[in-house]
């Protein structure tokens, strides 16, 4: 029964686009995204690249990579290459995505999910990013990451 019980949390929260309360958030952002992802690659902290599909990662902010930040923007503090470095590390085993818009560059907004977990909640966890609750959308991310890592 608690089976069941689970199972039907997590087809209401996939239904609703929110992280069942029931289940962990780490299981939920991982088995929660359905779409599988192939042959995906860090272009830095908050984007990667499968095949020819661009992703932004929803609601965080990482450094950019030199010659990246804009005069007029504000950019996120740190160090760029450690924030790429960790997102490397949580693209681990198969991938899974849940597309949720695009910007106004044309790259996919999305959550993505690993075996590590929500790759937006790792890189927030790790210190590699800002949560920007202003880039969400339907409170997506700060429904799957622990509240601790949502600043």
């Amino acid at each position: 029964m608690p089976v069941l019980v689970l199972s039907g949390a997590a087809l209401i929260g996939a239904v609703f686009g929110v992280a069942p309360a029931l289940l962990p958030s780490r299981a939920a952002a991982a088995g929660g995204y359905a779409e599988p992802l192939p042959g995906c690659t860090v272009t830095d902290g908050d984007k990667i690249r499968c095949g020819d599909e661009r992703i932004r990662l929803l609601a965080i902010d990482a450094p950019e990579m030199p010659g990246h930040c804009r005069r007029d923007r504000i950019c996120a503090p740190g160090d760029p290459y450690a924030s790429t470095a960790s997102l490397g590390d949580a693209l681990r085993g198969p991938l899974t995505i849940d597309r949720v818009g695009e910007d106004h560059y044309g790259r996919t907004l999305a959550r993505v999910a690993g075996a590590k977990g929500d790759l937006s909640c790792w890189q927030l966890e790790h210190g590699e990013a800002l949560y920007k609750a202003n880039w969400e959308n339907g409170l997506r991310v700060a429904r799957t990451c622990p509240g601790s890592m949502i600043r």
